[in-house]
């Protein structure tokens, strides 16, 4: 059975996804964030030392305490409770907001113009929710009040997006996650040695699963899964420096002998195989 409003709201946001009326705008504010230096803290703001996207987590803070102030907006006699709510909102909206610009400024461009929209509604609600905050303060409290639930629906609006960019676009998703499901254990054959070159990332298949090998030299060998668990750019085209694979996509770096991702945006390392040779076949098994 058709739902006709769910099929307009996704229809609604598949226009978004497709118009490039904003790209020059979007374009610039990706070099912008990106220029930014920000040195190690910017893996940090990914969430590389969570395992994945740190953004979901700081939004809990500002979406949680804005959502208590409305619920106490209708109780009589918690105005300075709601006060202080919105106020712990808005100083964690801004740790919130950053991380969320320097996961967006690494994302496709169909992504990023969901992400534009949802950042923008975000900066409505910090707009509306300090406007109510001021004028609280200045003993407007019915004003205040609806200035609060203008801020929950647009923070609404933003989460919404947001999770059509999580779960509908896959962005911050692990796009490796798939490899152990998809390989079957034991030994795999994948090619000859011979047929390897020394110093150069190749691209071949265990069963359906696409994997970059990497000869260092004679002897040693490095099999990962070709698609970068960021976004899925194929690391065989990706360029190798210090012992580590460089996705061509968005500059993730993994290391070769265990796929650990010694740098983002990629928040997951890469699933890496064990390596043998025999009488002249290089064959691999998933590393458990």
């Amino acid at each position: 059975m058709k739902q006709p409003g769910s099929e307009a709201v996704l229809k609604a946001v598949d226009r978004l996804e497709q118009w490039s009326g904003a790209d020059r705008v979007i374009d610039a504010l990706r070099k912008a964030v990106r220029s930014v230096p920000l040195g190690a803290g910017r893996d940090a703001l990914h969430g590389r030392w969570l395992g994945h996207p740190v953004h979901p987590l700081l939004v809990q803070v500002p979406v949680g305490t804005w959502l208590s102030a409305g619920v106490l907006d209708l109780l009589p006699g918690a105005r300075r409770g709601s006060r202080v709510l919105i106020g712990v909102g808005l100083a964690a909206a801004l740790p919130a907001a950053v991380s969320g610009w320097v996961d967006w400024a690494e994302l496709h461009s169909r992504q990023q113009r969901v992400g534009l929209v949802h950042a923008l509604a975000n900066n409505a609600a910090v707009s509306l929710f300090t406007a109510s905050l001021v004028t609280r303060l200045r003993g407007r409290e019915g004003a205040g009040k609806a200035l609060g639930f203008a801020g929950l629906t647009a923070v609404g609006l933003g989460g919404a997006l947001g999770g059509h960019l999580a779960y509908r676009q896959a962005a911050g998703a692990n796009h490796a996650e798939y490899v152990p499901q998809a390989v079957a254990s034991g030994w795999h054959r994948l090619a000859d040695l011979a047929d390897i070159p020394v110093g150069k990332p190749i691209r071949r298949q265990v069963g359906d699963v696409p994997v970059v090998i990497v000869r260092e030299d004679e002897d040693r060998v490095h099999v990962l899964a070709d698609r970068c668990s960021h976004l899925g750019g194929p690391l065989s085209e990706g360029d190798l420096t210090d012992g580590c694979i460089r996705c061509p996509w968005h500059g993730s770096v993994f290391r070769l002998t265990d796929g650990w991702n010694v740098q983002g945006p990629a928040t997951a390392p890469q699933p890496a195989f064990e390596v043998r040779v025999e009488q002249g076949v290089v064959e691999v098994r998933l590393e458990a």
